[in-house]
Parts: C-alpha cells; sequence; structure tokens
C-alpha cells in the first residue's frame, strides 16, 4: 500500500502530538525491535521511533524497519520516524475523502444530551447567583451598592 501526498500530510498531523513508542539503539534493527515495532504498528497503527544511530547508520536503519514491518513512512524528522501501517482487523485510521469500510459497525443509539450546569435557578430556592433577590429579605446588590428605593 503505497500513500498520496495528502493522506502522508494528515498521517504527519496525526502523529504530531504522539511520543516514541519504539527506541532503536546502538545495535541498529535487531529482531527484537522488528517484533517491538510490529507489535506496536497492530496496537496503534501509527507510531514513532526514535533512532540513536549515527547519521550516517539511520537512514539505513529506518528502510530496515519500513521494509522489516511493512509499513509506510510518513515522515522523517531528524532522529524520529513517523511509521503507518493499517490494521487488518479493524482499521481505526481512516483517510479523509475515503469511504467507510464495509466492517464499520453501523451508528448506535444516540446519547441523551448532558444537563446543563449552572443554569439559573427561579423561584423560592434560587440563590444569590439566580439573579434574584437575596435569601433572608435583603434588597438586591448591583456594582457593590445598595439600590435606593424610592419612599412613595
Amino acid at each position: 500500500m503505497t500513500i498520496t501526498g495528502k493522506q502522508r500530510r494528515q498521517l504527519r498531523a496525526l502523529g504530531h502530538h504522539l511520543h516514541a513508542v519504539v527506541q532503536v539503539g546502538g545495535d541498529g534493527v535487531t529482531e527484537g525491535v522488528l517484533a517491538a515495532t510490529s507489535q506496536a504498528l497492530e496496537d496503534h497503527e501509527l507510531i514513532k521511533v526514535r533512532i540513536a544511530d549515527e547519521r550516517e547508520g539511520r537512514q539505513a536503519a529506518i528502510d530496515a524497519l519500513a521494509q522489516g514491518t511493512r509499513a509506510e513512512i510518513a515522515q522523517v524528522l531528524g532522529r524520529t520516524v513517523l511509521l503507518f501501517k493499517r490494521r487488518k482487523k479493524n482499521p481505526e485510521l481512516r483517510f479523509d475523502g475515503e469511504p467507510p469500510l464495509a466492517k464499520d459497525p453501523a451508528p448506535g443509539p444516540k446519547r441523551p444530551a448532558p444537563k446543563k450546569r449552572g443554569a439559573p435557578k427561579k423561584g423560592p430556592h434560587a440563590g444569590p447567583r439566580a439573579g434574584g433577590p437575596k435569601a433572608g429579605g435583603q434588597e438586591p446588590v448591583r456594582a457593590g451598592r445598595r439600590l435606593r428605593r424610592d419612599a412613595e
């Protein structure tokens, strides 16, 4: 599966906030690193990998990771590489404009709307924030001053 430039841009945007899940040490890409990367790709589909090799061996390590896991390289930024591999069962990531997958479940029932909090209360049990007269028969207060009531 090859990804287009637009898809690559979407993956970069999604991967921006991710942290490196796998780290390749000085030994390079070993069987253990490939197994850990494959498992992380199966779990998350989009992962960041940190590579500790020097500049000359870094690209070789990136290519070995991509070939060993059959993943697509979405981005290479310094010592970090963003890898993408779509799951065979229950893929999570879909690109814009892509039709829904046949295995997607039908939308379930809608949840009831949450109750609004902080709505002003009206009536005899209204508190001082309700905008009504304060409890205890005190006069309403505005801007720190009591309102003057003209005696008739």
